[in-house]
């Protein structure tokens, strides 16, 4: 059998990922495994971000108590407030958060590369890639995700507008460093120019939420949800209240006095004459103790981090135990095995309630950080392998992969909160982290060392491809920015509304991605 290496005229790669036995296999059969393994560190990165998402909730839901005296009566008055700003919250935490794998895997591709007069590919390609994809197909996403006639509109459009102009002004000012100012090379000052704007981002968003003179916009709000995210209950909570539900009856008439309807213990009416509660028996006032126990006593943070491990070993949860088709049952089933291994290694994440969250919070990104890693290894072999050009997996598959927790968390954002800020912010917000420290942050790596080394400022090996994406992506993100517009102008509101339109909506956002990969996948390779 002929090498896939001789027949698209590229060397043999000798280098391996976990054996020096790799090597010997036929190189389609070690891309397929390496395109397996890459696929399963991006489902590992989709299990890890619903546990960062939980202990950002717990970061954000964090308040502080505030005692105010009355100057005449000398009364006090405690309030709680919320520590963190919203606003600061979606930018800081959400967004930073989301990207956390392509800054891992472009600040870890800028140590690699230390020493170095060129910067490595994968991390610009991949955070530009992954702006294009967190534009667009997660745009198409949110769009759809809520039900149907359900409209969710940004509450805050002056802050939305300045998180948007700082989005679009960091790649406007990206394409001005690579071919204005200083053509295919990178300057110390330019990227710590370039970090500093995050800070300015910032700054910029809290005094617009906060609606400070002369730097913020005069464009009223709408109400906010007091709370962030509302409310969920912890899956061993639900299995209870399932089983207490069927405890309680209703006669639905006089003249169908036999006639009885099953209702949830939260519509529970006891002022109603035609609400009977049934007399429980042991094993229901067994259940109600261990209800009692579980929502009031069990906050033992042994028990909690415990509960995390039977959790991860679970293979059947609520939603499986609905599935009345078997073989949608057993893809579930499969699907949980899938994750199991995953499961289970984050359950050593400690529970959220420690630390206000922050424990979990950082153990989580490091995580995605170890993951991140892999990932650059793995992607590194396939274009060996394969012998296709860096970049273009950068754009695609890469982008695509660590871009995952950013679709999670904005479509998380999108089901549980009553507006669409941190749903959009989060993706607005993700393209100007991606740029300000994703590239700033490696990018001011490489040129400290090169200044203080060499000499030398930092030069970029295919630039002329990294600026005609960023062209593209400019070009099309107007298309997508444009028909949000129009539905707030139409419907009222970003996301939701009529199905068929929703779909459609989610179908354009797509096409523009794809031209966009298309494009840029040509450029890249030389073929335009």
């Amino acid at each position: 059998m002929i090498p896939l290496s001789s027949i698209l005229g590229y060397e043999k790669c000798d280098r391996y990922l976990i054996f020096s036995g790799e090597s010997a296999l036929g190189d389609g059969f070690r891309a397929f495994l390496y395109f397996l393994g890459l696929a399963y560190c991006f489902i590992g990165l989709s299990a890890i971000t619903a546990r960062f998402f939980q202990s950002m909730e717990n970061v954000v839901k964090h308040t502080r108590k505030v005692v105010e005296v009355d100057p005449v009566t000398k009364t006090e008055t405690i309030r709680h407030e919320k520590v963190w700003n919203y606003t600061v919250a979606d930018i800081s935490l959400l967004a930073f958060g989301t990207s956390f794998p392509q800054i891992s895997l472009a600040t870890i591709d800028a140590i690699q590369n230390m020493g170095k007069l060129y910067a490595g590919g994968l991390g610009p390609g991949t955070l530009v890639g992954s702006a294009a994809f967190d534009l667009f197909p997660i745009h198409a996403i949110c769009v759809v995700v809520p039900k149907a006639g359900e409209l969710k509109k940004i509450a805050d459009l002056g802050v939305w507008l300045v998180e948007l102009f700082w989005s679009f002004w960091a790649y406007i000012w990206l394409y001005i460093i690579l071919e204005v100012w200083t053509p295919n090379v990178v300057t110390l000052w330019e990227a710590l120019l370039t970090v500093l704007q995050y800070g300015l981002l910032l700054i910029h968003a809290y005094a617009q939420d906060k609606r400070w003179p002369y730097i913020s916009l005069p464009i009223a709000r709408d109400e906010r949800p007091e709370d962030w995210v509302p409310e969920e209950t912890p899956y061993f909570q639900q299995e209870v209240y399932q089983k207490m539900n069927s405890s309680e009856i209703k006669h639905v008439s006089d003249e169908n006095r036999n006639t009885v309807d099953s209702f949830s213990i939260h519509s529970e009416n006891p002022t109603d004459p035609l609400c009977v509660t049934v007399p429980q028996t042991d094993d229901e006032a067994e259940i109600l103790d261990k209800a009692k126990e579980t929502t009031l006593e069990d906050t033992h943070l042994l028990t909690i981090w415990r509960q995390q491990f039977v959790d991860a070993l679970r293979l059947k949860n609520p939603e499986a135990k609905k599935l009345k088709n078997t073989y949608l049952l057993l893809a579930r089933i499969f699907w949980q095995l899938l994750l199991l291994p995953w499961r289970f290694l984050f359950a050593f994440v400690p529970p959220c309630q420690i630390a206000h969250g922050w424990i979990s919070f950082i153990c989580s990104l490091l995580f995605i950080s170890g993951i991140a890693y892999i990932v650059t290894k793995i992607t590194e072999l396939i274009s060996c392998v394969t012998g296709i050009n860096g970049y273009v997996i950068a754009f695609t598959a890469l982008a695509s992969g660590t871009s995952w927790p950013d679709l999670v968390a904005s479509k998380i954002a999108a089901e549980r909160q009553k507006t669409a800020d941190s749903a959009i912010a989060n993706i607005t917000c993700s393209n100007s982290v991606n740029i300000y420290v994703g590239i700033g942050v490696p990018w001011l790596i490489d040129t400290l060392y090169n200044f203080i080394a060499y000499r030398e400022p930092l030069r970029i090996q295919s630039a002329g491809g990294l600026s005609f994406s960023l062209i593209v992506f400019f070009c099309t993100s107007v298309g997508c920015i444009s028909v949000l517009v129009f539905r707030r102008i139409i419907f009222g509101a970003e996301l939701g509304g009529p199905r068929l339109w929703a779909w459609i909506t989610c179908a354009f956002f797509m096409l523009l991605w794809i031209i966009f990969v298309v494009l840029s996948s040509l450029k890249v390779s030389g073929f335009i």
